[in-house]
């Protein structure tokens, strides 16, 4: 059977699925109903081959067990993975849900926006109509006020004139249509800041909500509810694991153990999303106190700079107002997160079983005489680490000699995989202060050292064991974050009604070769040249050049402009030393002529003096 006739085959089923249980009173969504028919593929015991074509008897046999399983409403794992559908399916993560918020904020504009732009207005009854559709726009944009409420559009129009007047419609209509959405942006962004100023003046702002107020008080109550509630499911949880431990010790079974192992699941699986929505609302207190801290501030600068000031520069306003408009938009993005965040905490209440199972009475009746652990008794109750044994085939992380520790990803949701298999599926949380062993680039916590020692010596046994366990428990698939376990199991967010369901689970596996870039001798091509310059250089050796002369003259132009240099060696000094100091001394010849003077014999005289005098 082609892909494209099993994806047929698997709508057909989930069609028909639906169906009957609407026929019976219940309306369900594709998406459960395509993982419940994963989930009853999956599970070995109703024998399906997921390697073969599914037969009509396979078929009919598959849509029976999977209305059977969802008609069932007294089933805790029912209620569970309707939870995790629901959870998927409603919740999104903070940075998401802001940028779908902003996308869902522009749809609503185009085609005002496309009005505006594309506008050919002459008439003054045409202009005057465009100017209206342009404040509509503003205050659909800034979202401060209706657009049909007369003292929104009064204020709106006057705080739109004062930075964008009537009579500049004709330069606006001259620009691209780039260039005038653009500029319908700023003016959105201007207005909105001089509203919200106008309104901390006192001086208008019709319309506008008081969001930091109303984010100061519905914060801390919705973080308190979140609080509380999260404290009754941890209790539960506490007790439900307290209860299983007693059976599996003592072999006392008041009620099903199954159905406590399903309330448990249910109620965990209830803790971990209420934990995730607190984060983020705590998250989201933080980000409005910054932004109400920088409102203020900006707030504070622009009555600063308009103060006693009858005209102001454009450059140094327009900024403060535009920044007012984008810290006002940040609030009313986290109250919006906050609506989403506490409307799928109370729709999380629809799909708890766990509290309708047993009533707190027999809860109480069935724990007397055991004390009852928490989380966090449990993580405190050992004191020293493991000792290191076998450490060349386990590699165990420690929190003295591991860096970030608190940030390395545990599997199973950080509970113990040891107890999950020997007590039949039984939750405890693992203490990772004991060590974290290290398994194939995975990471396992471990509720004592006994549970540590025997599942790093056969991991391997022990994490297969886990995946049959979560094929017969479907809920643990998303409880524990085994999807990478089960190629074939997608999460609810990424599924799709049409998609393969029945998928034979994808090993995968790291594969390399080399080959030898020329592997006959022979084939390699010693002239081959890559090179463009290289060849480049043969051909200009190949031209013929002996018939070409290469010619040259000197101008009054060109004449001495060459640069020349010279170069030479200054003379060395040179010295020489004796042992002795010698030195000579010689009279000086005096020679006396007499007679000089009118006569005529002339007698010289020596009188130099002699050496040896």
């Amino acid at each position: 059977m082609s892909s494209s006739q099993a994806e047929g085959v698997i709508r057909t089923i989930i069609r028909e699925i639906a169906q009957t249980c609407l026929s019976r009173g219940q309306s369900l969504s594709e998406t459960l109903i395509a993982f419940m028919v994963k989930a009853v593929v999956l599970d070995p015991r109703n024998q399906f081959n997921v390697d073969r074509t599914l037969t009509k008897q396979d078929v009919q046999k598959l849509i029976e067990l999977c209305v059977d399983r969802l008609m069932d409403q007294t089933s805790p794992t029912l209620n569970t993975i309707k939870m995790q559908v629901y959870f998927d399916m409603n919740y999104t993560s903070r940075r998401e849900f802001l940028e779908v918020q902003q996308k869902v904020l522009q749809s609503r504009l185009p085609s005002l926006s496309r009005e505006i732009t594309d506008s050919r207005a002459k008439t003054r009854e045409d202009l005057k109509s465009l100017y209206g559709k342009i404040v509509s726009y503003v205050i659909q944009r800034s979202n401060l006020g209706s657009a049909t409420d007369i003292s929104t559009v009064r204020e709106t129009t006057a705080a739109l004139q004062s930075v964008f007047p009537q009579a500049q419609l004709a330069t606006f209509m001259s620009l691209l249509k780039q260039d005038k959405e653009q500029q319908l942006s700023e003016l959105a962004l201007i207005v909105s800041g001089i509203r919200l100023f106008n309104k901390d003046s006192r001086k208008g702002g019709e319309g506008i909500q008081n969001l930091p107020a109303a984010l100061n008080e519905t914060l801390p109550a919705a973080a308190a509810d979140i609080e509380s509630e999260l404290a009754g499911c941890e209790r539960l949880a506490w007790q439900y694991t307290a209860l299983l431990e007693k059976i599996c010790e003592r072999n006392e079974c008041p009620v099903h153990p199954d159905l406590l192992k399903q309330a448990l699941y249910n109620t965990r699986q209830h803790e971990a999303f209420l934990r995730l929505i607190l984060a983020d609302i705590i998250q989201s207190a933080k980000e409005v106190t910054r932004l109400q801290s920088d409102l203020k501030t900006r707030m504070t600068l622009l009555k600063d700079t308009v103060h006693t000031k009858t005209t102001v520069p454009t450059s140094q306003v327009f900024p403060h107002f535009t920044a007012l408009a984008s810290l006002w938009t940040g609030l009313e993005g986290q109250m919006l997160l906050l609506s989403m965040l506490t409307n799928v905490a109370s729709g999380l209440r629809a799909f708890l079983s766990a509290q309708s199972l047993l009533s707190p009475d027999q809860v109480e009746l069935l724990l007397h005489g055991l004390q009852v652990q928490t989380d966090a008794d449990r993580y405190h109750l050992l004191k020293f680490p493991l000792t290191l044994v076998s450490a060349d085939s386990c590699e165990w992380c420690f929190p003295e000699s591991t860096a970030h520790f608190e940030d390395v990803p545990l599997q199973y949701k950080g509970f113990c995989g040891f107890t999950l298999v020997k007590n039949n599926g039984l939750l405890l949380p693992g203490n990772p202060k004991i060590g974290v062993l290290k398994h194939k680039e995975k990471y396992y916590a471990f509720s004592s050292r006994s549970a540590a020692y025997e599942f790093a010596s056969k991991a391997d046994e022990f994490i297969a064991a886990a995946v049959e366990m979560a094929k017969r428990q479907p809920e643990l698939i998303q409880l524990l974050q085994l999807h990478q376990e089960f190629a074939s199991v997608t999460p609810y967010s990424e599924m799709q009604s049409g998609e393969k369901l029945l998928v034979k689970t994808i090993s995968k596996s790291d594969a390399s070769m080399q080959t030898e870039t020329h592997p006959l001798e022979t084939n390699i091509v010693k002239s081959y040249e890559w090179n463009e310059w290289e060849l480049r250089r043969r051909a200009i050796k190949l031209a013929n050049l002996r018939n070409k002369v290469t010619r040259s003259m000197q101008t009054h132009a060109s004449h001495m402009r060459r640069h020349n240099s010279t170069q030479t060696f200054l003379p060395k000094d040179a010295v020489s030393q004796t042992k002795r100091d010698g030195e000579s001394n010689v009279p000086k010849a005096q020679v006396y002529l007499s007679g000089l003077r009118g006569g005529t014999n002339m007698m010289k005289l020596d009188l130099t003096r002699a050496v040896d005098e």
